[in-house]
């Protein structure tokens, strides 16, 4: 069993990602049963249940035992799928891959989550857009006023652009398929149990590992935002500014970067209520400034699937 698919042969792996990125744009979201991140969330809520947290010590030493465990075993069996598709040819590898790495992460899902409450904003119904702000954010949105509604969307977008696609291109591109499935399982994990209260403790090892896992993907989430804001011909400049004041004032070392970049490009102050104020003196965000920032995340992750591509090309020539 060789850890390389196909001897180096990159285009292969290329073809996977292309593929992949295809089937995300084209069909929706395979049933919950079938899907391999619903069943990561599911053993994540089993072993909430089953791990010891009557004390502090003992909800750390569990918790940084499933935090370590889980992203293993889900990129071990990611392996164990990768080298059986691979025994049986280039074909069911390649369709096999893109169908498996298709669930690992999500770019017209992001935009149609923003878009409905972009839509509703425009219909003038506030509460629809509060609600479906909650499949973006897990903040409480229903006393929010429409420029945070507006805000809070926008954020999750540029935010997203890093967990949603370029965190698992970039692990694709580097580790294949185990790497996908290992970063979609560090950052799940980190959405279910890595903020405090509760989880103070259980979830500590959870947090510190994705913020770590996502330290480079965050920064060149940002730089794509910047190079899509240029291709857009949106401003650059303001972009970069407003990116490297935000980037130390939220309490995630890498949200800053996606959020203050995007808050530059369209001009907009994006406020998190007692957390954050990024781009302040800029106008308030509305309805259409959500529309953007999705048109800039689509072009994003054309630049990122090029990217990926040409990080499968260099580790084709470096290790083939």
């Amino acid at each position: 069993m060789r850890w390389q698919p196909w001897s180096g042969e990159w285009y292969l792996d290329g073809g996977v990602l292309l593929l992949a990125l295809a089937l995300d744009l084209a069909l929706r979201e395979p049933p919950a049963r079938l899907h391999p991140v619903v069943w990561i969330g599911n053993a994540i809520s089993v072993l909430d249940r089953l791990l010891p947290q009557s004390t502090n010590g003992k909800a750390l030493v569990s918790g940084s035992f499933m935090a370590l465990c889980l992203p293993l075993i889900a990129g071990g069996l990611a392996w164990l799928a990768m080298v059986g598709l691979q025994e049986i040819g280039p074909l069911a590898y390649l369709l096999g891959g893109a169908i498996l790495l298709k669930t690992t992460f999500a770019v017209k899902g992001l935009a149609q989550a923003a878009n409905a409450t972009s839509t509703a904003m425009e219909s003038e119904q506030l509460d629809d857009a509060r609600d479906s702000l909650q499949s973006l954010v897990s903040r409480d949105a229903q006393a929010l006023a429409p420029a945070l509604v507006a805000a809070a969307a926008v954020e999750s977008v540029a935010e997203n652009t890093t967990d949603s696609y370029i965190g698992p291109w970039l692990a694709f591109a580097i580790l294949g398929l185990p790497g996908a499935f290992a970063y979609r399982a560090v950052n799940t994990l980190d959405s279910m149990v890595g903020y405090r209260g509760r989880y103070e403790y259980f979830g500590k090892a959870s947090a510190k590992i994705d913020d770590l896992v996502n330290l480079i993907p965050a920064r060149i989430s940002a730089f794509l935002i910047l190079l899509a804001g240029f291709a857009m011909g949106l401003s650059v400049k303001r972009g970069w500014s407003v990116m490297l004041k935000a980037r130390r004032i939220t309490a995630s070392p890498n949200a800053g970067w996606t959020i203050g970049a995007m808050s530059g490009l369209l001009r907009v102050t994006l406020e998190k209520p007692d957390q954050y104020r990024i781009g302040d003196g800029n106008r308030e965000p509305g309805a259409s400034d959500i529309g953007r920032s999705v048109r800039v995340a689509y072009v994003v992750a054309v630049f990122g699937a090029f990217l990926g591509l040409s990080i499968l090309y260099l580790r084709g020539v470096l290790f083939g």
